[in-house]
């Protein structure tokens, strides 16, 4: 009989661009004192909030003030209780309060920052995965008034349980999961001992701006080169330089793997433009699409 398998907390997001990004799952013991914290704010910001009515109220001595604070806090209680994780982890990366306290995020099962819609799926079944309740009589306060009741989240438990990315019946129905923020992520430092990387960085525009998911797939693809056939890199970099070819108006021979490794050099490594700007073995060539006319030879140096 074969042995049961570990719990693997990890998930693997594979970009287009067959790069894959391992993310850290959180479970339920890292996203309740996360729900407690945000239960904690939202009922500070009611509370706060009817508090300052009240006193308002007693300011300006308006009589009719108090069905009306009992009326907003009710309207109150509802918009914060529904929408505050909404407009929360649409507008602060995935983030609430709570989840930025305990280092988790949500994002979405394909790698990207959750959107609007998703975040107010999630958060709107929320009530759905805190089923069943519970009536305080039933857990041994017997004198408690039937009507107050607690979730006992049973129905969010199991689903978080039974599906590989930890998901519950929100994070289903809105195509979310949620991880472990990743901020002792540090890029790998890959060594660069050719010197054409170097040469042709220099010809890469100084305003170039790469984004961070590009960022990463030019460290990882810099650590995992060396394991790769000529071949194999060329195949995969080339899948990533096409769009790039056109942007830097690079000819189109240039050999893929050689730019990406420029750009990773350009980006992590040299420190300042000059430090780029001795072209060595490139002296005299140029990778430019306006100079293919001129004979420089260029297909054979790089």
């Amino acid at each position: 009989m074969s042995s049961a398998a570990a719990l693997d907390t990890t998930i693997a997001v594979v970009t287009p661009e067959n790069i894959a990004f391992n993310y850290q799952l959180a479970g339920p013991f890292r996203r309740l004192p996360a729900y407690l914290i945000d239960f904690a704010v939202r009922w500070v910001v009611i509370i706060g909030v009817v508090i300052v009515m009240l006193l308002l109220g007693l300011m300006i001595d308006i009589s009719f003030l108090g069905p009306f604070v009992v009326a907003a806090a009710f309207i109150l209680n509802f918009a914060v209780s529904w929408f505050y994780g909404t407009i929360l982890e649409t507008y602060y990366n995935g983030r609430t309060v709570g989840k930025w306290a305990t280092g988790i995020r949500v994002i979405d099962v394909e790698g990207h920052p959750i959107s609007g819609t998703r975040a107010l799926i999630r958060n709107l079944l929320r009530v759905a995965d805190l089923a069943p309740m519970a009536a305080l009589s039933q857990l041994g306060a017997e004198d408690a008034p039937p009507a107050f009741l607690i979730p006992t989240a049973m129905i969010g438990l199991l689903s978080m349980i039974f599906t590989r990315r930890m998901q519950r019946l929100g994070d289903l129905a809105a195509g979310t999961m949620v991880i472990i923020d990743e901020r002792s992520w540090r890029l790998p430092i890959a060594k660069v001992d050719d010197p054409r990387v170097a040469a042709l960085a220099s010809f890469i525009p100084g305003d170039y701006r790469i984004s961070r998911s590009m960022a990463r797939t030019l460290a990882i693809y810099a650590e995992r080169r060396h394991y790769l056939t000529p071949a194999r890199r060329r195949e995969v970099a080339k899948h990533l330089t096409i769009p790039l070819l056109d942007r830097f108006e690079f000819r189109k021979d240039v050999d893929p793997d050689l730019l990406m490794y420029s750009l990773y050099y350009k980006t992590f490594l040299a420190e300042s433009s000059t430090e780029i700007a001795d072209l060595g073995p490139l002296a005299g060539y140029s990778p430019l699409q306006r100079d293919v006319n001129k004979p420089t030879g260029l297909s054979d140096t790089i």
